[in-house]
């Protein structure tokens, strides 16, 4: 076969659109939503519970999914995963009330967890350190992308068709991505389309962590690690600006600054747009500090979450502007620094966790950072009604401080827990 120059970029670019299936057909949701409210005969409350039936699918699995496209390999993994979310999306159309759609809803949780680990594991295996974090930023702009298009797609198909058929639409694009994905992806070490020189590019620019060394440890081991931790505890607080994002967004639109769908569909993309420009700007940060400032590989990631999480401010003053408009503009901030602080965070577990232990890693951070996300959306729909959006949008910002915070006192650990992972490698 012939061979494909920069084959690795091609690779996440395959990646980066099932992101955007499988995030088209979760942000369906969150577009719907005031429809569905009405058809359907939910409280904003109920609402929320179909959104905790999906966050705790996605939380549950994400750990299990990691471990089994670490187990089965990634080219048959995730195209079975992405089959089973494009099965789950389609029943989306056979709703009847609150509680089929967040059966249908928890289904897609428990099968779509298996994007991000995935995405993670071809990053680990794809691409020398230094440009792990600028892959990650392309791959994971498809979180936005998908969501993006989600409103002017999903309002499209809503009044051509019913909504019912936007849940059909945005389903069967997940089996076609799938296909695609089982016919072209091999790992490295089996891709004929692969040049000689770029999987020694690939190999030789990789510095594993010292567990490499003794082979890939337990998974008792792996999130027992500071390492770990430090990943974690700083998508805890990340998340729930995302769900926020995802899945309130065109209800807090619609029920306190009184648009309407058709100016939801105009507008209520730009945040993510903006998220995948904040993505990509996380990327090419890291090694612009890495050659400018001569910032080590680890810290450079860290200099750009803590970036993140100061522009975070913007969206936690929404509460307190008058104009839609500006409140858009500031989500349009979130957006931005959300995605750069994803970005770098979840490259982190390609940096410090060897690439065969990388999905279990991301899935179990990904859990963390998921139970972050459902708890916040179940604070969202106990008090949205009550006390306003504003107040909870407020507590945002304050979240990716303290999960800054954390990140840099665990990491700082890191090199300690090296230091006697050596001294003991050596004893042996």
């Amino acid at each position: 076969m012939k061979t494909i120059k920069g084959l690795r970029w091609w690779i996440i670019v395959l990646v980066c659109l099932g992101t955007i299936t499988n995030y088209l057909a979760r942000n369906s949701l969150g577009v719907l939503a005031p429809t569905l409210k009405d058809e359907l005969g939910m409280s904003t409350q109920q609402y929320s519970y179909v959104v905790a039936a999906f966050q705790v699918g996605y939380t549950i699995m994400q750990p299990v999914c990691g471990f089994i496209v670490d187990l089965i390999g990634l080219r048959i993994g995730f195209a079975l995963f992405g089959v089973l979310w494009s099965v789950a999306g389609v029943l989306h159309a056979g709703a009847t009330g609150w509680l089929s759609l967040a059966g249908f809803r928890a289904l897609m949780g428990l099968t779509e967890a298996a994007a991000i680990p995935s995405g993670m594991k071809a990053v680990a295996e794809w691409f020398p350190d230094k440009e792990k974090s600028v892959a990650v930023g392309w791959f994971n702009s498809g979180t936005s992308l998908g969501a993006m298009l989600a409103p002017p797609l999903v309002i499209f198909l809503q009044i051509r068709y019913g909504w019912q058929s936007a849940f059909v639409v945005t389903g069967i694009l997940g089996f076609v991505w799938a296909a695609l994905w089982f016919a072209f992806y091999r790992s490295p070490r089996d891709h004929a389309a692969l040049s000689d020189s770029e999987r020694e590019t690939i190999i030789s620019g990789q510095l594993r962590p010292v567990s490499a060394v003794r082979g890939k440890r337990p998974v008792k081991d792996v999130v027992r690690s500071r390492r770990f931790w430090a990943i974690a505890l700083a998508r805890f607080f990340a998340e729930p600006a995302w769900q926020t994002f995802s899945f309130w967004i065109p209800l807090y639109f619609v029920n306190e600054r009184h648009l309407d769908l058709k100016s939801i569909a105009m507008f209520a993309w730009l945040p993510f747009l903006a998220a995948d420009l904040g993505g990509l700007a996380g990327g090419y940060l890291s090694p612009f500090l890495i050659n400018r400032f001569r910032i080590p590989l680890v810290w450079s990631r860290v200099c750009g979450v803590v970036l993140g999480a100061v522009m975070m401010i913007g969206p936690a003053c929404v509460g307190l502007v008058a104009s839609p408009y500006v409140a858009i503009a500031l989500f349009c901030v979130g957006g931005f620094a959300h995605q750069m602080i994803s970005g770098l965070v979840n490259t982190l577990s390609a940096d410090v966790f060897d690439p065969e232990e990388v999905g279990t890693a991301s899935g179990f951070a990904g859990m963390s950072a998921w139970i972050g996300g459902l708890g916040f959306s179940l604070l969202v729909g106990a008090l949205a009604d009550t006390v306003g959006y504003g107040p909870l949008f407020g507590m945002l910002g304050a979240f990716d401080l303290i999960g800054a915070v954390l990140l840099i006192i665990l990491i700082r650990g890191q090199s300690t827990e090296e230091r006697a992972a050596r001294s003991l490698q050596s004893s042996v």
